[in-house]
């Protein structure tokens, strides 16, 4: 005797062996013997042969139709042989009955189950929302297939057009886009991004990668909404007349300087920081939109200000203008340039100029000045305070020959100049030993007064910020805040307010243990970090495109450790996976570029040669290179590519 029987939601068919009433042993068509449950049978036949028993089966079930089916079935509960007979009008034979039962088993729309061999007709409503449901999902299923098809034919559905930038960044694996974008994908062998640039939905590589940072970091845009400066008191008028250094594009003008002949003969030189807290005190809508930023963000090209521009304009140590200013004061002594005494003070002063790197640096640099040369705008300031930058730089114990290069990127047309400058140079000592110098010492008086402010520490070759003045081992000094860029920075402005308030004799605004202070120290940190990190990357692809832009086939690179490489002429650190194993550090080796992506910000080559072998020696920066990108994926090496200028930076 042979049954049809059910097992794990589907129907087999066996011959019966023994039968031992709870259970059978039976086997299959394979030959193969098993042990079953009495209660799992549905029937049992003899004709026709157990072998073409369901294929009949299934091909009779084809052909009852479901909806009649249905029709014929009664409100209760029924088993599919009763069905079968009011189906077919008579008893029915093992085939009709079991062709009743697939049928029954292949629409759970019509008919639910109610147990094995049983089932209940759908109420009408049920049905009726039910058979909605499904015509919905099979028209959901043909949109994404057809979504697909078009992916994979590279044309963009129009579907797309209005969640791009949701797919790219965040993509929701419940909606349809993405599930044909991801089955696209699988099908082209190519990243979602590949594939979307190769149907036209990217406007540019540049725009993926700004339209990620924006989305992650500004999703609310980076317009700014209508605000009012607070009013401030009458400032005394400084008797002086400043001027900035900076590079041709700032127009957030932090700092300027003043140089002062005195009656005793001594100098007294003037450091002056843009005072923006004065027209922001804590918790003004001023104050909170420069929190819910931070800081500016800056890459090649362009920048998103962590202030409106109307804000910039109103504190901006512009030329011709008579702005309000934090000064610091120090009287130096004429003839040995050691400084004596130090004055804090809030006021007005005016700007007599702007000098811009661009056209200062060809008049004053280490050979003008050996030279003498003192033929330009404010030369005789530059050359005191030159002199006395180098003497502070040696107080320091960090004087040293600076041979690291920075560099600057110049976009124009999407056309990308990369150009370098060697740091250490005469300006950038001249401004950024004022800058530790005023950092210092006003986290100094900070510390005296009791007043709390955030400063960087450095200890143990680990930088970080602190609530407490401490050791900047360094820059070697006492301590060390940022405070002189309260236009770009939210934590300058916030120790500006300490400052401020110190100088009046006025309550701090950031009492000791005052969470706020915790909270924006945290706050800045992540953002920074962030906002570097973009910085690094948006450089890292324009170098990539000047290689695209130059035609470059063969580059020379200086290996850092084991395939880690600098390329010689831009900021570009990459791994050469082809270099010959055990190259010593600092070797210089020739490469052939294979490809670049601009999308993955990734580069391959190929070694061709050794042009000159290293010493081995790694010098500090390439260290810490190896160390953060041995702690890191390959992609963080962008990261780290072109490191800012440090702590000395202004």
């Amino acid at each position: 005797m042979n049954i049809l029987y059910e097992e794990d939601g589907s129907f087999k068919v066996g011959s019966i062996m023994t039968d031992n009433t709870s259970s059978l042993q039976i086997e299959s068509l394979s030959g193969k013997r098993s042990k079953i449950k009495a209660a799992n049978v549905m029937l049992q036949f003899t004709q026709p042969e157990m072998s073409h028993f369901i294929p009949q089966a299934e091909t009779l079930a084809a052909d009852i139709e479901v909806e009649f089916l249905w029709e014929c079935c009664p409100a209760e509960e029924f088993g599919f042989e009763d069905i079968a007979t009011e189906y077919f009008g008579h008893k029915p034979s093992s085939l009709e009955a079991a062709a009743t039962l697939i049928r029954l088993h292949s629409a759970p729309i019509y008919f639910h189950k109610k147990g094995r061999g049983r089932y209940r007709a759908a109420p009408p409503d049920v049905l009726k929302a039910a058979l909605a449901g499904a015509e919905k999902k099979r028209q959901a299923q043909a949109l994404q297939a057809r979504m697909t098809e078009q992916l994979i034919r590279f044309e963009l559905p129009a579907e797309f057009r209005d969640h791009l930038n949701q797919m790219l960044y965040n993509p929701d694996r419940n909606t349809l886009e993405v599930k044909a974008l991801e089955a696209a994908c699988a099908a082209t062998h190519i990243s979602a991004p590949h594939l979307l640039h190769r149907c036209g939905a990217l406007p540019s590589t540049q725009d993926y990668h700004f339209q990620k940072f924006l989305f992650e970091n500004f999703p609310k845009g980076t317009g700014f909404p209508a605000i009012e400066l607070s009013t401030w008191d009458e400032l005394p008028m400084g008797a002086i007349n400043a001027f900035s250094i900076d590079d041709a594009t700032t127009t957030e003008i932090d700092d300027a300087f003043s140089v002062e002949k005195l009656p005793n003969g001594n100098w007294r030189i003037g450091v002056h920081i843009a005072a923006p807290a004065l027209g922001m005190p804590r918790d003004s809508d001023g104050d909170k939109l420069a929190a819910s930023r931070l800081s500016t963000v800056y890459m090649p090209g362009s920048k998103i200000t962590m202030l409106p521009d109307s804000v910039v304009e109103a504190f901006t140590l512009s030329a011709d203008r008579v702005c309000p200013a934090l000064s610091m004061y120090i009287e130096v002594d004429a003839e040995t340039l050691d400084i004596l005494s130090y004055e804090s003070r809030v006021e007005r002063v005016h700007i007599a100029a702007n000098l811009r790197h661009d056209t200062l640096e060809p008049l004053f640099n280490e050979t003008t000045l050996a030279e003498g040369r003192l033929d330009y705008p404010y030369a005789a300031e530059l050359a005191l305070l030159w002199e006395l930058v180098q003497k502070m730089e040696i107080g320091r114990g960090k004087a040293d020959n600076n041979t690291q290069l920075d560099y600057n990127f110049h976009i124009e047309n999407d056309h990308v100049t990369i150009s370098n400058r060697r740091r250490g140079s005469p300006i950038d000592k001249v401004v950024s030993e004022l800058m530790i110098l005023v950092n210092c010492e006003w986290g100094k008086h900070l510390a005296e007064h009791g007043f709390p402010g955030i400063y960087r520490t450095q200890q143990g070759g680990k930088v970080r910020m602190s609530t407490v003045a401490a050791p900047h081992q360094g820059l070697g000094v006492a301590q060390y805040m940022w405070s002189s860029s309260p236009l770009r920075r939210y934590v300058d402005m916030v120790n500006q307010r300490q400052i401020i308030a110190m100088l009046r004799d006025d309550p701090a605004p950031y009492p000791k243990n005052d969470t706020g202070l915790y909270a924006i120290l945290r706050d800045f940190d992540t953002t920074y970090s962030t906002y570097n990190e973009f910085q690094c990357n948006m450089e890292r692809y324009w170098c990539l495109r000047w290689l695209q832009q130059e035609n470059i086939e063969l580059i020379e690179a200086t290996v850092i450790k084991e395939n880690l490489v600098r390329m010689s002429d831009i900021p570009l650190v990459f791994r050469a996976p082809s270099l010959p194993e055990q190259l010593p550090s600092k070797t210089r080796v020739q490469l052939a570029v294979t490809g670049i992506d601009l999308l993955d910000l990734s580069i391959l080559t190929r070694y061709v040669a050794t042009l000159a072998t290293g010493d081995g020696i790694q010098t500090e920066e390439d260290a810490d290179l190896s160390e953060a990108e041995s702690a890191a994926p390959e992609a963080a090496v962008a990261d780290i590519a072109t490191p800012p200028a440090g702590e000395t930076a202004c």
